[in-house]
């Protein structure tokens, strides 16, 4: 009887609703059907999402992004089925753009079907949370990231305005960036400078000019975005881009731009 009450009393208590931020994780099997009205080197937008999900900005940026795509002349494809990395449809990009792709998201066939399009030159765009610690295949981690996220302000300081300074003026994902901008955005810290792991630091924040609180803090070097030279394709992440505003800033977008052009070759 008391076990049947207990029971009775647990099916009356309210559940708390599912956090939106925190899907079940799920790996997807079947590939999405890919559009006729896809041309050759087309970019592929992917926003799985197995680890924190950026509700707020998620939907807009993947719009951005596809818009920035279509000015370059090229057509794109925004999935949220990690099945697309299948060595067959991958061919039909040149550039894969993680956007917020977070958690993981792929099995390990899909993962090596990846491996391969960019060791067969196919470029690589991941943005913000395609770089926190939620991605652990080593893969993904020396080519993709090559250090590790600590994490980002809380609280009052969650998002501040803070100065950018380029760091490589002449590469191409920098043209036509200002030396220095301030935007908002979530800033994070890792645990070392990616340049120590053979990555080309394009771009840092100024931690005079926020607060990232003592744990976060990573002196005069606090890599915002970089590329890696080491790999057959064109790798390029970027922390930047966790509110929606992010994607509206101009500068950011000509970033963006700047950076799928390059990828794409």
């Amino acid at each position: 009887m008391i076990r049947l009450l207990a029971m009775i009393g647990a099916l009356m208590t309210p559940q708390a609703a599912p956090n939106p931020h925190l899907p079940k994780p799920s790996y997807d099997r079947t590939p999405p059907t890919l559009p006729p009205t896809l041309k050759p080197g087309a970019v592929l937008i992917l926003s799985k999402t197995n680890g924190w999900r950026h509700i707020e900005h998620i939907p807009h940026s993947n719009e951005v992004i596809a818009g920035i795509a279509h000015d370059l002349g090229r057509t794109s494809f925004t999935t949220e089925n990690a099945a697309v990395f299948d060595d067959a449809l991958l061919k039909r990009f040149s550039v894969v753009v993680l956007n917020s792709a977070s958690g993981d998201f792929m099995t390990p066939a899909q993962r090596a079907a990846f491996e391969r399009f960019v060791a067969r030159g196919g470029g690589v765009v991941a943005l913000h949370a395609a770089g926190d610690n939620s991605h652990k295949a080593p893969w993904y981690v020396d080519t993709i990231i090559g250090t590790t996220f600590t994490g980002h302000p809380n609280g009052d300081d969650h998002i501040q305005s803070a100065r950018m300074v380029v760091n490589q003026a002449a590469h191409p994902v920098m043209a036509g960036i200002p030396q220095s901008w301030t935007p908002k955005d979530e800033w994070y810290s890792f645990s070392h400078d990616p340049a120590t792991r053979g990555m080309t630091v394009l771009a840092s924040v100024d931690e005079s000019s926020y607060r990232p609180g003592e744990k976060l803090a990573m002196g005069a070097n606090h890599p915002m975005i970089w590329t890696n030279p080491r790999a057959k394709g064109r790798v390029v992440y970027s922390a930047l881009g966790h509110t929606p505003e992010s994607y509206d800033d101009p500068t950011y977008r000509r970033f963006l731009t700047n950076a799928i052009r390059w990828a794409a070759r």
